[in-house]
């Protein structure tokens, strides 16, 4: 399950959002590594050569240590020069082949991480686009992004290093201990003595480090979310001067990753420093008790020398699998994250009778809805209305009263709890969800355009329309002649959600998307909120324009844009308390005429 996301008062009064910090240690590392393996082993091919370069060049250093036992003993005591010069050749050649496999090792592998995490990050992004909107809505968008780039990060660079640093390590320790054995089974059993110590710290330092690396992500990907939060809100930051606050909610949410890092980061950095020096006590002694042995019990000095080479060697493989269980753990740490996700359940199937729509007439009903966002809340109660094909119908109330949970459970963003949703007489749950979306068009109240160019925009409504399409809903939505004075017209670049646009101009591209899109059924929610008295004016007509023939639901709080409507609809907590045309209301001195004399008078 994802993170609880909980927003609380500062010291300073402002709402910060917090993910929930854990500082255990991952719970499902097995797991993970196995779910992290399913995705190596689509690159089989490559990652076996990786490990046949691994092996190549690990054996290729053996047998280089090795060989000083038979240059000692058998050309530099004889004074041998010309079996020297054969030796120095022979192990220039060997050495060179293991830099080639090193080479080609770390090349490949280079390649081998980058397609799985490619793999890794396509999959998440992909079930991002199956999570239902409920996910969303209680999700820190900067969390998310955390694991996309930070997690994503740490999973990376462990696949570039740490996967053939094991293997190669792993493999040199094993044959370093066989060929120690082979020069001095007694040697070998001193040199030993030291290791078990050597390995109780290790793992004492890895389980250290496992909890304080989990938490160094969970920290920064708060960090994250509250940067992204104050970036997107800075206006308001600014008109309510609160910046001071912030800096000091900034420094403590920063504090609190630097205390978690430190600790981290202080664990991995000791880890080296502990082994280097249980590996020079070992080796001390090793060479203290070898020196004896040759001057009492006849160990060759050529066996000594590759002896004490094996000696330092056994030990340097031990620190680098210590080390490497550091970044493996900011690497499962990173990747639990990333699984979370990708274990959230996406929107439930569609119902194995599930149809898809052909043309609609856009009757709409709601039978007794109830619904609530979470169990034991209800939003609506025993709700129910009908809008015939063609209606306008109207939706207002204070703020709260269920107005925009009415048109989230329409297109399914949201399913309810007891009732029926109907659409020309079908429950909209036996319909495909992607057919009853394409059925409807909405215009929120907070705009949103994408990097492109405003003829794009507007055709995202509709990927199939021509340019002729897009100029004519643009026409329609009243745009066009302001997309005429853009440097490029249609084909000005929009970037930063539309930042060299008025919210007004992007509200009607907004709306000229909608248009384009052809909908039988059509909802505006709080629609021309973002545009002035003057621009309402103007695009009113064109707005009756595109509800002709389909039937609208408008959400608003202005009710000047609802008047000509079909019917109006007042709600209180979830009921409909009052209905009827705008004169009806009126006549009825309710609710409505306590909200229009308010606007009005």
């Amino acid at each position: 399950m994802s993170e609880a996301v909980h927003t609380k008062l500062t010291p300073g009064g402002l709402p910060g959002r917090r993910g929930a910090v854990s500082v255990e240690k991952p719970q499902e590392a097995g797991k993970t590594i196995r779910r992290l393996w399913g995705y190596l082993r689509r690159q089989g091919a490559l990652l076996a050569l990786v490990l046949l370069m691994v092996l190549l060049n690990t054996g290729a250093n053996l047998t280089c240590s090795y060989l000083l036992r038979p240059i000692i003993n058998d050309t530099i005591l004889p004074r041998d020069l010309a079996g020297l010069v054969k030796m120095v050749l022979l192990l220039l050649g060997i050495y060179c082949a293991g830099s080639v496999a090193a080479i080609l090792q770390a090349r490949w592998m280079v390649v081998v991480a980058q397609r799985t995490v490619s793999g890794l990050r396509t999959d998440l992004f992909a079930h991002l686009q199956s999570l239902p909107i409920r996910f969303f809505d209680r999700q820190n968008h900067g969390d998310l992004m955390s694991r996309f780039t930070n997690d994503m990060d740490n999973v990376s660079e462990t696949l570039n290093d740490s996967i053939t640093q094991l293997f190669s390590s792993s493999i040199t320790l094993a044959g370093t201990f066989i060929l120690m054995c082979w020069i001095s089974p007694l040697l070998t059993l001193i040199t030993l003595v030291v290791v078990p110590l050597m390995l109780w710290l290790a793992s004492r330092i890895i389980r250290k480090s496992k909890r304080f690396f989990l938490g160094q992500q969970n920290a920064l990907g708060t960090v994250n979310g509250y940067i992204e939060e104050m970036i997107s809100g800075l206006k308001v930051v600014k008109v309510f001067c609160h910046e001071e606050e912030v800096v000091r909610e900034f420094e403590t949410l920063n504090e609190d990753l630097r205390e978690k890092s430190t600790k981290a980061q202080l664990y991995s950095g000791i880890m080296m420093p502990v082994m280097q020096n249980m590996n020079t006590i070992n080796f001390a002694l090793t060479a203290t008790v070898g020196g004896l042995l040759s001057v009492f019990r006849g160990l060759d000095i050529g066996g000594l020398a590759a002896f004490l080479q094996y000696a330092r060697q056994f030990a340097r493989p031990v620190n680098e699998i210590s080390n490497q269980f550091n970044s493996l753990q900011a690497a499962l740490a990173g990747a639990e994250r990333i699984f979370r996700i990708m274990d959230e359940l996406p929107e439930p199937a569609d119902a194995d009778q599930a149809i898809v729509l052909g043309p609609i007439r856009g009757e709409v009903s709601f039978e007794h809805v109830n619904f609530g966002y979470t169990d034991g809340q209800t939003i609506l109660n025993d709700l129910s209305l009908a809008a015939k094909p063609g209606q306008k119908i109207a939706l207002v109330g204070s703020t709260g009263a269920g107005k925009t949970t009415i048109m989230n459970l329409l297109p399914r963003f949201y399913d309810i709890r007891s009732g029926r949703i109907l659409l020309d007489g079908i429950d909209i749950r036996n319909i495909r969800r992607d057919s009853l979306r394409r059925s409807m068009a909405i215009v929120l109240q907070d705009t949103h355009l994408f990097t492109g160019t405003v003829m794009e925009n507007i055709r995202y409504g509709r990927l199939d329309a021509s340019d002729e399409d897009v100029i004519a809903a643009a026409t329609l939505a009243n745009a066009h002649s302001f997309i005429r004075r853009l440097p490029k017209g249609y084909q000005t670049v929009l970037e930063g959600d539309g930042n060299n646009l008025s919210q007004g101009q992007r509200q009607l591209l907004n709306i000229a998307r909608a248009a384009v899109a052809k909908p039988a059924v059509l909802i505006l929610d709080e629609a021309t909120s973002s545009i002035d008295t003057r621009t309402e004016i103007a695009i009113q007509a064109g707005m009756d324009r595109l509800m002709a023939g389909r039937t609208s639901f408008v959400i608003a709080h202005r009710l000047s844009t609802v008047r000509n409507a079909d019917e109006i609809l007042v709600l209180e907590k979830g009921e409909i308390i009052e209905r009827g045309t705008h004169a009806e209301l009126l006549r009825m001195q309710g609710s409505y005429y306590a909200l229009y004399r308010g606007q009005f008078d």
